[in-house]
């Protein structure tokens, strides 16, 4: 969860390619957090760069059950990996909430246009 405006948390999902290369595939802005958005971000995804095993450090808010669903394998990160990783979104959740406190949406009901656009080009 990241901290967007003066109140509002979000949900930023983060796909990167490996703790090594740090390459970031994909990511989610949401404001709540279920299976059917990580569904729908892990199957954007597979359209993009085909199917391949799913890594998360097995926290129960991750996808496992939209593994399933997707037919895609999902294993544990190991600590050195889950390490990496952590450090590589906290950095990325940071920059995030940064550029949210220069350019914050002034918008009541905000969409969060702004954080997608933003991410885009930060990607």
């Amino acid at each position: 969860m990241i901290k967007i405006g003066s109140s509002e948390y979000i949900w930023l999902g983060v796909a990167i390619e490996g703790a090594e290369s740090k390459r970031i595939l994909g990511f989610s802005v949401s404001k709540e957090q279920n299976m059917l958005i990580a569904e729908q971000f892990i199957s954007k995804l597979v359209k993009t760069y085909g199917p391949h095993p799913v890594s998360t450090d097995g926290g129960t808010w991750y996808p496992s059950p939209a593994c399933r669903f997707l037919k895609l394998k999902h294993h544990l990160h190991s600590f050195y990996q889950k390490s990496t990783i952590e450090r590589t979104v906290q950095y990325i959740k940071d920059r995030t909430e940064s550029f949210d406190d220069y350019f914050p949406c002034k918008r009541k009901k905000c969409k969060l246009k702004h954080v997608r656009k933003w991410f885009n080009l930060f990607t």
